[in-house]
């Protein structure tokens, strides 16, 4: 734990670890269904990420995972032209103002992200339960959109409110191989063994050590 400001700040990581605990699962990837290695909890990943997977041959990605089972699925091929999304709803909004902005044509931000994108923001109200739900255009292409992330939305560089991501547009999810959703779905993986050994390609180890 490192202390700042006379306050203390804590890794993502060990905070999530002492509030819901570990426990060992597999990471499989998604193609092919190979055992790449063990985690501590499908909890400690969201879709879409890089770091921390600490498996060679990469970038690896977070592409689905099997909640059920405890289990990660990853793939190299994650950024993809046929994942290229713009337009996503998202719920849970909230705005500083106390209301959505007049104005539709605003910025946006996903995953936490730096980039800022120009986007066009409608509000409709959700047949079920009647919540406001919030349809985002972006103005160009981006291929990492999923379910669960936040999307915060700015007015002249100023921070106005945020939502959360409840699926993009087109959204079918990864396309996980029949192999790797029977493996997930196994009862004693011990059987699997050993996780199998990635074949590291000699352009792809500069960006291992970026990770």
């Amino acid at each position: 734990m490192l202390s700042r400001k006379g306050g203390f700040a804590i890794k993502f990581s060990e905070f999530v670890a002492r509030h819901i605990g570990e426990e060992e699962g597999l990471i499989l990837e998604a193609e092919t269904g190979d055992f790449l290695r063990n985690h501590r909890g499908f909890w400690f990943y969201t879709i879409g990420q890089r770091q921390g997977l600490r498996l060679p041959g990469g970038p690896w990605y977070v592409v689905e995972k099997d909640i059920e089972n405890n289990v990660v699925f990853v793939s190299r091929n994650y950024f993809s032209v046929d994942k290229r999304r713009r337009q996503f709803r998202v719920g849970s909004l909230r705005f500083f103002s106390g209301s959505p902005p007049r104005i539709t044509q605003l910025q946006c931000k996903v995953r936490h992200g730096p980039k800022l994108y120009n986007c066009d923001l409608s509000i409709q109200v959700d047949g079920d339960d009647g919540r406001e739900i919030g349809v985002v255009k972006l103005y160009e292409d981006d291929q990492g959109l999923a379910a669960g992330q936040f999307a915060a939305f700015y007015q002249e560089s100023t921070c106005i409110g945020s939502g959360v991501m409840l699926e993009s547009w087109d959204d079918q999810g990864f396309p996980v191989c029949g192999k790797a959703l029977e493996i997930a779905k196994m009862k004693d993986k011990s059987k699997l063994g050993k996780p199998v050994k990635i074949k590291v390609v000699e352009q792809e180890e500069e960006a291992i050590l970026h990770q």
